[in-house]
């Protein structure tokens, strides 16, 4: 059963909705918060909660540093269980480096290092707790036994190198999504940070990037599109023969970010079949908002790293850093944040942050605009992402109350959670036995 941790956002559940929100007049005493509240409740520990999108660091994959306990780290099952967050999909990174052997070796290194943590802590540290799950099947049979449910993705293909042999090792390894690209263009595909300056290396899909996407066909494995360009996404929709997803993407026409995707992307996914999971990453949800928030906050932040003995990092400053240093300022950067925004919270007139209203306008649009069979939730967890009243796995129950105050039904909001992803891993699945 579900343990779930209210957070101080419910208060927001006082105040009137807005006048676009959709309202379901077959809710009892809608006007009543706490009736609202208990309903929410009810609804978040049925449905199973499912992100697609949680970023991993291997030094909290050890005997004595682990998710089994409340680390810093947005997702662990401590936070896990107080929020009732059911299904963590956890992230097999790769940055992008040169095209090169070297660069390719040592990228499958960090790939197989990852994949070795999420395997120790399912079936090591914390086999009572959470178990991995390959289909949608494992996701509910492990889901009634109480545990939590571990599942595997990958962000950026670049880890294959040039042997397509990899993507089935991957595969049998858990794996059952992959980005073909991340910020940078892989051997595989164009991505969307192209927009930047207008080059591209492919104008889309590489000639080993299409047979990767038939390998992927062959296996199973889910085609992200979250991180590609826009030219690649189109490809790759012509190219494959089951539906794709964008594991961490919102609305271009809300956030007119090159992450995101605009009106004809979000047509292509509705005649596709695909889902594009909705994420709660500020700069993604509400741009001008959170610019405005760091710029004022940026000083605070600064002289909170200093007290620590760190240096603060803004987004495009930790480009320019190895992996290594990366790693290292993620183990913190959590903590800064959160005694930065204390001190701001204390100041008069201080820019908000992006909310967990903002992220669900980004679900309401593409509700309405492709229908909502297409539309998921994530997070990029530990990856930058969170916003107020969903800043980690604990406060994952008011994403399912905000739905609620909108009119959502138990049924759409089970969908909205899980029920899409799953239709389409198991569409994909379906697909991959028609080859076999």
């Amino acid at each position: 059963m579900k343990s779930i941790c209210l957070s101080v956002f419910i208060l927001i559940m006082i105040t009137s909705c807005k006048n676009d929100t959709k309202i379901n007049k077959n809710l009892p005493n809608t006007t009543d918060s706490l009736t609202l509240i208990e309903r929410a409740k009810g609804i978040h520990e049925r449905v199973i909660t499912l992100d697609t999108h949680c970023d991993i660091n291997i030094k909290n994959f050890t005997d004595s540093i682990n998710y089994t306990q409340n680390l810093e780290s947005q997702v662990n099952l401590p936070k896990m269980k107080a929020g009732g967050l059911d299904v963590a999909w956890f992230i097999v990174y790769t940055g992008q480096d040169s095209l090169t052997n070297g660069g390719f070796e040592n990228a499958y290194k960090n790939a197989i290092s990852k994949f070795d943590a999420i395997h120790k802590l399912v079936e090591e540290i914390a086999p009572d707790q959470i178990e991995l799950a390959l289909n949608s099947n494992d996701v509910r049979r492990i889901s009634k036994t109480g545990k939590k449910v571990a599942m595997i993705g990958i962000e950026n293909g670049y880890p294959i190198g040039t042997e397509i042999s990899n993507v089935e090792k991957f595969y049998n390894l858990g794996a059952r999504y992959m980005s073909l690209s991340h910020n940078g263009h892989s051997q595989l595909c164009d991505s969307n940070t192209g927009e930047e300056d207008d080059v591209w290396l492919h104008n889309g899909v590489s000639d080993l990037g299409k047979e990767v996407i038939k390998e992927m066909n062959r296996l199973g494995m889910m085609i992200d599109v979250s991180h590609p360009s826009k030219e690649s996404m189109r490809q790759m929709i012509e190219l494959s023969k089951a539906p794709i997803i964008a594991s961490h993407s919102s609305a271009r026409a809300l956030c007119d970010h090159s992450r995101n995707l605009d009106d004809e992307q979000l047509e292509w996914m509705k005649a596709n079949g695909g889902v594009i999971q909705t994420v709660a990453f500020q700069t993604y949800t509400n741009t001008e908002k959170n610019d405005a928030r760091n710029e004022a906050i940026q000083s605070i932040r600064t002289e909170v790293a200093s007290s620590l003995g760190a240096t603060w990092y803004d987004w495009g400053e930790m480009k320019t850093l190895s992996d290594d240093d990366k790693n290292a300022f993620y183990d913190i950067r959590g903590k800064i944040i959160k005694l930065a925004d204390d001190k701001a919270n204390q100041l008069d007139d201080f820019p908000p942050k992006v909310n967990v209203s903002d992220f669900v306008d980004h679900i309401d649009y593409m509700v309405k605009k492709i229908g909502l069979k297409h539309i998921g939730i994530s997070s990029d967890f530990d990856g930058g992402g969170g916003v107020e009243g969903w800043s980690d796995a604990s406060e994952t129950f008011n994403v399912t109350l905000e739905l609620v105050k909108r009119g959502y039904t138990e049924a759409e909001i089970g969908m909205l959670w899980s029920g899409n992803l799953l239709r389409v891993l198991d569409e994909v699945q379906a697909v991959a036995k028609l080859q076999s």
